[in-house]
C-alpha cells in the first residue's frame, strides 16, 4: 500500500487516474484486438457476416443493458468495490473466451465479459471526475482520452501481430494478465474514502433498472437482427413495439421513483442532452469504421492481420494527441466549438472513405482515418466535460454510466447498421454475405466490388450523422467553464 500522506497531496488525483488508466487500457486493449481478430475468427468457426458480429455485438449488448444500473450501484455502494468485483469477471471470462470450442460458446463467454466491463465502465471515469476539482475536468476527462488512444494503438498492433506469429486465443490470455495487474494496481492506490456517494437516498431503485435493462436489450436486439430477420418481420416489428411500451414504463416510473436510477429533469439541460446525443452519433461512425475498415484492408488489398493493424495506427495516435489537447483548451474557452468542428472534421473522414475503391492507394484511406479519429478526438473530451458539469458530483456514478452507455449502444448500433447495410447491398446483388467467399476471392470479383458497394453506402450514412451531430453542437450553451466548489477541493465524502 502507499504511504498514508501520499493520499493528501493535490497529486493524488494523478495516482487515482493511473490506477483507473491501467483498467481502462485494460478493455480498450481487448476492444481494438477483437477488432482485427474477427475477420480471423470468423473463417475459425466457419461463420458469416451476421453470426461474426455478434462476437462483438454480444459485450456491447451486456454492456449498454447493465452499465445503467451499475453506475447508480457504484454512487451507493462505493466505486471501488463495484470497480474491482468487475475487473474479476472481466478476467475470468476472458479465460472462458479463449477456450471457446464453437462460435456460440465465444460470443457467450464475450457477453459475460460484457457484465464486468459494465462495471468498471462507468464507475472508472466516475473515480476520475472525483477526483479532479471542477476546473481541471476537461483535463482529466481528456488525459483519459489519451489512454483510450493509447490502447487504440496497442489492441490492433499487438492483436494483428499475436494472431499472425500464435493464434487468436492469446488476445484473451492478455485480457486475463492485464486484468488481474488492473485490480492490483487499484487495490493498491485507491483508498477507501476516495470518491463523493450519494448519501442523501442510498435505496436502490430495482424496478428502474430492471426497465432500464428491458428497454436496452429489446431495443439492441432489434437492431442486431433487422437485417437477418427482415425489418418487417413479425419478430423485429413486436421487439419495436415492445421498446416503445417499456421506454415509457421507464419514463412513467423514474418521474415517480423516491431514488430514481437515473434523474431524467438532467434532459431538460440543453447541454446535457445534446451533449449525449451526439455522443452517439459520434461513436456510430467510429465503430462502422472500425468493424467495416479490416474487411476492405484484407479483402480489398488483401493484407494480413498484422498489416491491418498498422493501418489502423493513425487512427489511435490521432486520439492520443487530441484527447488532452482539446481536453485543456475546453476547460479554457469552453465546449461548442470544440464539439462542432470535431464533429465536421469526422464527417469529412467518413466522406473520404466512402470514396475508396479496390483499386484505390492506401493513402486515400489513411486521409479519412486520421481526419475521422482527428475529429472524434477532439469532439469526445470536451463534450464529455459538458456532460459531467450538468450533473451533482454525487450522481457522477450513474452519469459516467450513461455517457458510456450512449458510447456502447452506439457501438452496438453502429455494427449493427453498418452489417445490415452491407449486407442488404450484397443481397440485392445477388450475393450472400459469406465473410471467407469474399476474404478469399479476387480483388477485382464482382462479389468484392458488391461488398465495396454496401462499405460505400455505410460510410456515406454515417458522414450524415455526423453533420446532423454537428449542427445540433451549434445549439449547445458554452457557457464558461465552471469552478470547482469548496467541497471539491476539500476532497470527496463518504466511504467505498
Amino acid at each position: 500500500m502507499l504511504a498514508s500522506g501520499v493520499f493528501n497531496r493535490p497529486a493524488y488525483k494523478w495516482w487515482v487516474f493511473s490506477a483507473v488508466a491501467f483498467g481502462t487500457l485494460t478493455s480498450v486493449i481487448n476492444h481494438g484486438g477483437m477488432s482485427v481478430a474477427l475477420p480471423t475468427i470468423a473463417q475459425h468457426f466457419d461463420a458469416d457476416l451476421s453470426a461474426a458480429q455478434w462476437v462483438v455485438v454480444a459485450e456491447g449488448l451486456a454492456i449498454s443493458a447493465l452499465i445503467l444500473p451499475m453506475g447508480r450501484l457504484s454512487d451507493i455502494i462505493g466505486r471501488k468495490t463495484v470497480y474491482l468485483a468487475g475487473m474479476a469477471i472481466f478476467a475470468a471470462a476472458a479465460l472462458l473466451a479463449a477456450g471457446s470450442q464453437s462460435i456460440l460458446m465465444l460470443i457467450a463467454f464475450k457477453a459475460v465479459q460484457g457484465i464486468g466491463a459494465a462495471m468498471t465502465q462507468g464507475t472508472g471515469m466516475a473515480m476520475i471526475t472525483s477526483v479532479f476539482p471542477a476546473e481541471e475536468r476537461g483535463k482529466g476527462i481528456g488525459t483519459h482520452a489519451s489512454v483510450v488512444g493509447t490502447g487504440g494503438v496497442l489492441g490492433p498492433v499487438a492483436g494483428g501481430f499475436l494472431i499472425t506469429a500464435l493464434d487468436w486465443r492469446w488476445l484473451f490470455y492478455v485480457n486475463v494478465l492485464m486484468g488481474i495487474l488492473a485490480m492490483i494496481v487499484v487495490v493498491a492506490v485507491v483508498r477507501g474514502q476516495a470518491f463523493r456517494q450519494d448519501t442523501r437516498n442510498r435505496s436502490y431503485d430495482f424496478p428502474g433498472a430492471a426497465l432500464s435493462t428491458a428497454v436496452l436489450v429489446t431495443f439492441l436486439l432489434a437492431v442486431s437482427n433487422g437485417a437477418s430477420l427482415g425489418w418487417g418481420s413479425p419478430p423485429i416489428v413486436a421487439a419495436g413495439l415492445a421498446f416503445v411500451v417499456l421506454l415509457t414504463a421507464f419514463i412513467w416510473w423514474e418521474n415517480r421513483a423516491p431514488s430514481p436510477m437515473l434523474d431524467l429533469g438532467l434532459f431538460k439541460s440543453r447541454v446535457f442532452a445534446i451533449g449525449i446525443s451526439t455522443n452517439f452519433m459520434s461513436f456510430l461512425g467510429i465503430t462502422s469504421a472500425r468493424f467495416l475498415l479490416p474487411f476492405y484492408l484484407q479483402a480489398a488489398l488483401g493484407y494480413t492481420p498484422a498489416l491491418v493493424g498498422l493501418v489502423l495506427l493513425p487512427n489511435a495516435v490521432s486520439r492520443i494527441v487530441m484527447g488532452p489537447v482539446s481536453g485543456r483548451l475546453s476547460d479554457r474557452y469552453g465546449w461548442r466549438l470544440f464539439n462542432v468542428v470535431g464533429l465536421l472534421l469526422s464527417a469529412a473522414g467518413l466522406f473520404a472513405l466512402a470514396s475508396i475503391t479496390v483499386s484505390s492507394s492506401i493513402v486515400v484511406a489513411l486521409v479519412g482515418i486520421v481526419l475521422h479519429s482527428a475529429g472524434s478526438g477532439l469532439f469526445q473530451s470536451p463534450n464529455s466535460a459538458s456532460i459531467f458539469s450538468a450533473a451533482d458530483p454525487r450522481r457522477h456514478g450513474v452519469v459516467a454510466a450513461f455517457v458510456n452507455l450512449s458510447r456502447n449502444a452506439g457501438n452496438v448500433t453502429g455494427i449493427a447498421i453498418a452489417a445490415s447495410i452491407v449486407t442488404a447491398v450484397m443481397v440485392g446483388q445477388g450475393f450472400e454475405p459469406n465473410i471467407d467467399a469474399v476474404l478469399e476471392a479476387e480483388s477485382g470479383s464482382r462479389l468484392v466490388g458488391s461488398f465495396m458497394t454496401g462499405l460505400t453506402t455505410a460510410f456515406l450514412v454515417m458522414a450524415v450523422l455526423q453533420l446532423i451531430g454537428a449542427a445540433a453542437s451549434a445549439f449547445k450553451r458554452s457557457a464558461e467553464p465552471e469552478t470547482a466548489t469548496a467541497d471539491e477541493r476539500a476532497g470527496v465524502a463518504g466511504n467505498d
